[in-house]
């Protein structure tokens, strides 16, 4: 496992992390406490230094977090979250108040068993909360020593821009993959020019990357797969037809199309970090072996033509859903 730098502010990571959400959150039932702590010491024996949760996992996911990397805490990166609205993400509500941020802060800090947070991101734009005031408030988190660095979630090039005059963004987290293509636009550029790490969510499509979800593969109603249009009807038939494509190419690769999709993500910039997650061993090992894979020019042009050919079908989130990108 190599070294990647986020940001200005020269937070050095693994070039790969693990995204902990799935452990108790979003993709059914929540694993056990033993599950959940072998799967990080397993990640972090295997070269995983940075670690991803969030107050919205649960208090259970701090905790096991928290846990979990105590024996070799000096020699890792946590990264948490604040911003919803009693810590509950279903409620659809955010409260990026300065006196949530700070109270969310001292609940992580114990849950986390940790005197200092390393990342503390926004976990989505709140527009009843100026930017500034939620990067001063973490600015003051700094200078106290109870946080090292300040991250934002799925915002927009105004809203960066505007956070970063008050406090240097370290890194932003927001959903990219081959299948989510949107933050090439205007975002990448933006923080290759303000020196922003970028840490993809999601890198591998919720899973659809992997090529393991098929037409019988059913998911539970606390999966939040169950509502995503992508994983609906006509769009579902559309998107195995893309996805059978890149399984094929990953094939002639000597890879799965897991670490395709991984190794792509990575090839783009030397400061991108996907977390993808997992609640498997086997899994884990799987997504580490993407760092040996290469990507060619001609995987790129190849990769591209499949997409020309098989555009993805359906919105990331139903209309109502998840707060989707703050500008």
């Amino acid at each position: 496992m190599k070294y990647r730098t986020l940001g200005s502010m020269g937070l050095r990571v693994s070039e790969m992390g693990l995204g902990c959400m799935g452990l108790s959150y979003g993709y059914g039932p929540s694993q056990s406490k033993k599950v959940a702590i072998d799967l990080i010491r397993s990640a972090f024996e295997e070269g995983i230094t940075f670690f991803d949760t969030a107050e919205a996992y649960g208090a259970d996911n701090e905790e096991w977090l928290g846990e979990a990397v105590q024996p070799f805490r000096q020699n890792v990166i946590i990264a948490t979250k604040f911003g919803w609205k009693e810590g509950d993400a279903s409620l659809g509500e955010l409260d990026s108040r300065p006196e949530r941020i700070r109270q969310v802060a001292e609940q992580s800090l114990r849950r986390l068993r940790t005197d200092c947070i390393d990342l503390f991101y926004q976990h989505r734009v709140d527009p009843a909360v100026p930017i500034e005031d939620v990067a001063g408030t973490v600015k003051d988190l700094i200078s106290e020593g109870k946080v090292k660095h300040f991250g934002l979630s799925e915002a927009g090039i105004a809203t960066i821009r505007r956070a970063h005059a008050v406090q240097p963004v370290t890194a932003l987290q927001s959903e990219y993959s081959m299948f989510t293509r949107e933050p090439e636009r205007e975002i990448i550029p933006v923080l290759e020019e303000l020196g922003i790490g970028f840490v993809p969510f999601s890198p591998l499509g919720k899973g659809f990357l992997t090529g393991k979800v098929s037409t019988d593969t059913c998911f539970l109603q606390n999966d939040i797969r169950s509502t995503l249009p992508r994983f609906q009807g006509d769009a579902f038939m559309a998107n195995q037809q893309l996805v059978g494509a890149i399984s094929a190419l990953a094939a002639d690769k000597g890879c799965t199309p897991a670490q395709l999709a991984l190794a792509w993500l990575m090839a783009r910039k030397p400061w991108i970090v996907p977390i993808p997650g997992t609640t498997k061993p086997e899994r884990l090992k799987e997504n580490i072996g993407a760092v040996e894979v290469n990507i060619t020019p001609d995987d790129y042009l190849q990769i591209e033509a499949i997409f020309e050919r098989w555009p993805v079908k359906g919105e990331r989130y139903r209309e109502g859903g998840m707060k989707l990108v703050g500008r």
